[in-house]
């Protein structure tokens, strides 16, 4: 029968120890909480349904949306690789005049070779009303072409921590000589 070496022998004992859930050296760092202590009841989520406009604003002299990767010259016609920064406006009524509820800000990027399908990362802060300083994360594949576009809403903060649901996407403009582009979007939200 073989024997170890002392650091062997101490090395195989750490690793029973990390393995085994030891509370004193793999989980000494976490603890369990009464989720009341944060102002959250279990009992009573909620489904709150946002309906908006997001622009996307490509041309002028103060565009919401720039491209901070553009894609590589011998880019297919879904121009992936590109990728673009957004602080976008988001509006009650499609009007870019229309009243301010918040902002996307993050980033999409083209991510499909074989068709218009972008990744979104981005933050729906909110700016208006109790929502106001509270935001819904979006985090999904978009296709763009379909009529209607589904994404999941992947958490929250404020008043939506915890938060998870889908927002639905649907284009109610896009000029194709300036890129700009006014989208309808429908998150359905669970949270406390």
């Amino acid at each position: 029968m073989a024997t170890l070496s002392p650091i062997s022998s101490l090395l195989l004992l750490l690793l029973l120890l990390l393995s085994s859930g030891s509370p004193t050296l793999a989980s000494g760092f976490a603890t369990a909480l009464d989720p009341s202590l944060m102002g959250i009841n279990l009992g009573k989520e909620k489904l709150s349904h946002f309906r908006f406009y997001w622009h996307d604003v490509q041309s002028g002299p103060h565009p919401s949306s720039v491209t901070v990767v553009p894609p590589p010259s011998n880019s297919s016609a879904t121009f992936f690789g590109l990728i673009n920064m957004i602080d976008n406006p988001l509006t009650l009524r499609p009007d870019p005049g229309s009243e301010l509820v918040g902002r996307a800000q993050g980033l999409y990027s083209s991510a499909s070779q074989e068709e218009v399908g972008l990744l979104m990362i981005m933050n729906f802060a909110f700016v208006a009303g109790k929502y106001n300083g509270s935001g819904i994360t979006v985090l999904g594949r978009n296709p763009v072409l379909q009529k209607v576009r589904e994404m999941p809403v992947i958490s929250g903060c404020g008043l939506f921590r915890f938060a998870r649901g889908y927002a639905q996407a649907t284009t109610h403009t896009f000029d194709r000589k300036t890129g700009d582009a006014v989208v309808e979007y429908n998150v359905y939200v669970l949270h406390y």
